[in-house]
């Protein structure tokens, strides 16, 4: 037979399914490189423990975010100290009228300011009010409806009465259902001319 060489193996090995050591390292360095390289030895892992105030990962984040916001803060604060110099320029080019005007504004602000805002107790009695009133009117409404709920209720127990009542031999009384009949026929009608016109 003929000798194979070591790539041969590999194809052999493959084929039949089983990996060879050299697929294997392979599968090793892809888990490493997806995982972010190598762990922490124990060792490591022991002294990073260990050193308590001398290495913290979160205080570090923190940290860093602390820094990235104040220089954040700094930016804003240097941008808003540009916005007033452009506007104190821009308010020594203007006019005198202008100024007046602005003068004149400033005193009704300060008028607007000077005007007594109503305190917590004020804000909450007129609260409690709008809210007692809101309730008064819920229960008139629930109040009316069931008013209203008994009335026809009144009035169904009252026509079924007449519909059922019999005669001294147990014959219908025609004389009520057929005013029922009546009544119902006029209102029909009454409803049917209404939307003609």
């Amino acid at each position: 037979m003929k000798h194979r060489d070591s790539k041969d193996e590999e194809k052999v090995y493959k084929i039949n399914g089983s990996t060879s050591s050299m697929g294997n390292n392979r599968k090793k360095k892809k888990n490493m490189q997806r995982l972010g390289g190598t762990g922490l030895s124990l060792e490591a892992f022991a002294n990073a423990k260990s050193m308590s105030n001398k290495y913290n990962p979160a205080f570090k984040k923190k940290q860093r975010e602390f820094y990235k916001n104040a220089k954040y803060v700094s930016k804003y604060k240097q941008s808003l100290k540009q916005q007033s110099q452009q506007i104190d320029a821009f308010s020594a080019v203007r006019p005198i009228e202008d100024q007046n005007r602005t003068r004149d504004v400033d005193e009704k602000n300060i008028k607007n300011k000077n005007k007594k805002k109503p305190s917590m107790e004020e804000l909450y009695k007129k609260k409690r009010e709008e809210e007692e009133q809101a309730r008064i009117e819920r229960e008139a409404s629930i109040q009316a409806k069931k008013v209203g709920r008994e009335k026809a209720e009144a009035e169904r127990k009252a026509t079924r009465a007449k519909m059922f009542k019999k005669t001294k031999y147990g014959q219908p009384v025609m004389k009520y259902r057929i005013e029922h009949l009546l009544q119902t026929i006029q209102s029909s009608s009454r409803i049917s001319v209404n939307n003609s016109n």
